[in-house]
């Protein structure tokens, strides 16, 4: 029956040329959107680059204090410093490790006249064992390291070629920048910078910073990430954040009120500040809304295509109806014929999104962001296409079942 079908509906589809192409057209082009937008999701949600132990991790970069009086609202929000993650988040006992870094900062170098602009980052010890970094060489800086306050840098892979060309090997040599020699001791593989909480392109211990990391201050440049024993162990870690928040004193006469989170990876970057909750539900209902409105329009022009079709092929079916042929059983076989339609638009899709991907990846539009047709991104795109060929033709296929037998017979 199905083979009678898929014959049938590539009949169809050689007969009015035109409209196939209009309707293969928007469908595979607006998968082809879809799916690009998926890959980019998921590789800023699923990658678990360097951070491998996501499941039992909770995430603290943002710091909002804010006071009202009668007369007046005031708030301050943003990142924090180093001496409140390291005295106020730093005496929780649940976490097993307590990484502490800066958001990325950037400044020039020179080699040979050419000018690199590197990505840099303040850590503690910790951060190495937090997250799992893939070495190329060398290893991380420890703990006594960072107490000495020594010159050392761990780079990424871009960097030492940037920096040192095709020298095999560059662990123990000297890097400057901002007018200071560090000494590699680690070559890691390259981070994507939409990884925002990780990314850098040269990892320095905190001590070394210019910028003061001993201020008393509570705002900062610096985030956190906590790991937990074991995924268990995260609710307890949570409670007890929650529980030292709010035991903070208030930095200042002005706020009454402190806000802090820990969060899970995709909770924390979706947070955007100046808020009591996540903006998850936000950044969902704006997907969805954009995915609604961009599928409507192709939805709809494939409907009335599907319409034009259908009465072109009023006689056939008052033929069928008149030997017998339920409405069902037209219903069922206008419909399947729809969805090969959207399956070949779905793989004309999936190759123009491949292309798209590559070109993407080849211009490295996006520092270290290699994105991929994933099996999530694959599962989408077949979603897609199934919901595709059911709205656009349901309701061409019910018209269909409700097409008078005598009037159709008079098309012939």
């Amino acid at each position: 029956m199905l083979e009678n079908y898929f014959k049938i509906a590539m009949a169809i589809l050689k007969r009015r040329k035109f409209f196939t192409f209009i309707s293969l057209f928007g469908i595979s082009f607006t998968l082809t959107i879809l799916i690009v937008l998926t890959a980019f999701i998921d590789k800023i949600i699923a990658d678990n680059y360097p951070n491998a132990k996501n499941d039992r991790s909770l995430y603290v970069k943002n710091l909002e204090e804010r006071g009202g009086e009668k007369d007046h609202f005031s708030s301050a929000s943003g990142p924090m410093s180093f001496y409140f993650l390291d005295h106020f988040v730093g005496s929780l006992k649940t976490p097993i490790r307590i990484a502490i870094c800066s958001f990325y900062n950037s400044t020039n170098t020179y080699v040979n006249n050419k000018k690199i602009v590197i990505d840099y980052k303040y850590t503690n010890a910790a951060y190495w064992d937090a997250l799992d970094y893939e070495f190329l060489e060398g290893k991380p800086f420890d703990n006594q390291q960072v107490k000495s306050g020594d010159l050392v840098a761990v780079i990424s892979e871009d960097i030492k070629v940037k920096y040192f060309g095709d020298m095999a090997s560059v662990v123990g040599k000297y890097i400057e920048a901002d007018n200071v020699r560090y000494r590699v001791c680690g070559v890691v593989k390259n981070v994507p910078i939409t990884s925002y909480m990780f990314y850098g392109e040269m990892y320095l211990p905190y001590t070394v910073s210019k910028t003061g990391y001993k201020d008393q201050s509570y705002r900062g440049d610096y985030l956190a990430i906590l790991l937990a024993g074991s995924q268990a162990e995260v609710p307890k870690m949570q409670e007890e954040f929650d529980q030292m928040v709010r035991k903070i004193p208030m930095e200042s006469k002005s706020y009454d009120t402190i806000f802090c989170h820990a969060d899970s990876y995709l909770t924390g970057y979706l947070r955007t500040g100046n808020e009591a909750s996540s903006g998850m539900t936000y950044a969902i209902l704006a997907i969805a809304i954009f995915v609604i409105i961009f599928m409507l329009l192709p939805t709809l022009n494939l409907v009335n295509i599907n319409i034009t079709r259908i009465m072109e092929r009023s006689s056939e079916i008052g033929v069928r109806k008149a030997f017998g042929a339920s409405s069902k059983t037209l219903v069922y076989q206008f419909i399947v014929e729809n969805l090969i339609l959207t399956l070949l638009g779905g793989i004309i899709g999936f190759i123009l999104s491949a292309i798209i991907l590559l070109c993407i990846n080849n211009a490295d539009l996006i520092p270290n962001l290699h994105l991929s047709l994933s099996l999530t991104v694959f599962f989408v795109g077949m979603i897609t296409c199934l919901i595709f060929g059911l709205l656009s033709g349901v309701y061409p296929a019910w018209r269909m079942s409700k097409m008078n037998v005598i009037n159709a017979l008079k098309e012939q």
